[in-house]
């Protein structure tokens, strides 16, 4: 690693001793090496700590940090990216895979277009034996040189995970972080497409693991995913309606900060108008793994060849 990396790949945890040391493996072991790894560590009680200390010692891109206390996912996630020194960003899951190649493609995607500020590849929902479970074929349009049209497209197309590409730093800078409202992601990457293009690497690279306890799932309810989210939401202060209604807000903020034209802030207003007026299509918004199941017969591939094993680490 050099004395000032080019890339940053932020990576908060919890309780991820079942699938951290794959992730890690997938991560150290990618063709692109210009990276440091920053990994916040939210008070685990498993074995994460132990992990996570061991590929330290073995790697010295790993910048290891461990809270004294569960802060919960949303100010992990910001802490990582406040801790992060590359001019790129990345912020990754500690059960998430990603071939070899993942972190070039998208560095050379965006070397290649100094107009686009995220690159990210073609996904796919594995189970948790690493299985592919739903290929994704990316449909929305946030390769506009539009911001009203990446913005609806955001709105009422059902989104992916352009949350976990890779990404300008300075421009993460000038949006607001994160929060830990309902759909609290979707807001945030909704800001991040008013201030540029995004490009996608038509290469299937990414893999996102659904499993029981993925924290989607471990939280079923919108006031469980939100405590989860940050602590601070549990409590009669922070109803339901409340959380809805700050994801919308959020929204409506992200128009109002973005570099906009007025004729475009306009536009914005208008689609996020028909938005919260018109019945959104079944499955509009939803993660993709969260849709009809797919049927394993026309698709049953493992990921061991696509992502880098354990001998692709450095000491």
């Amino acid at each position: 690693m050099t004395a000032q990396p080019r890339l940053s790949i932020g990576l908060p945890v919890y309780n991820g001793e079942e699938y951290l040391a794959e992730s890690l493996d997938a991560l150290l072991g990618q063709t692109y090496e210009d990276f440091e790894l920053v990994i916040s560590d939210n008070a685990s009680t498993d074995g994460t700590q132990d992990i996570c200390r061991k590929y330290a010692a073995q790697d010295s891109r790993i910048r290891y940090l461990r809270l004294p206390r569960n802060i919960g996912a949303t100010p992990n996630h910001n802490r990582v990216f406040a801790e992060s020194r590359g001019e790129l960003f990345k912020w990754a899951s500690h059960d998430d895979l990603y071939g070899r190649d993942l972190l070039r493609r998208c560095v050379e995607a965006l070397d290649e277009r100094p107009d686009v500020i995220l690159a990210h590849t073609g996904q796919a929902v594995i189970d948790g034996a690493g299985q592919v479970k739903v290929p994704y074929e990316y449909g929305l349009a946030t390769d506009s040189p539009h911001p009203p049209e990446r913005f609806r497209s955001l709105l009422f197309e059902p989104g992916g995970d352009d949350f976990y590409g890779v990404m300008r730093a300075d421009m993460l800078r000038r949006v607001k972080p994160m929060d830990s409202y309902h759909h609290a992601d979707r807001t945030f990457v909704a800001e991040i497409t008013l201030h540029g293009s995004f490009h996608q690497v038509p290469e299937l690279l990414y893999f996102r693991r659904d499993h029981p306890t993925r924290a989607e799932r471990a939280n079923p309810s919108k006031r469980s995913r939100c405590v989860n989210l940050d602590p601070r939401r549990a409590g009669p202060l922070h109803p339901t309606p409340r959380l809805l209604a700050e994801y919308i807000r959020g929204f409506a903020s992200a128009i109002r900060r973005a570099p906009l034209s007025p004729a475009d802030r306009r536009a914005c207003y208008r689609h996020l108008a028909a938005w919260m007026t018109s019945r959104v299509r079944p499955g509009a918004g939803e993660r993709v793994e969260d849709r009809a199941p797919f049927d394993p017969a026309l698709l049953t591939v493992s990921v061991d060849a696509l992502v880098a094993g354990r001998e692709g680490r450095r000491a």
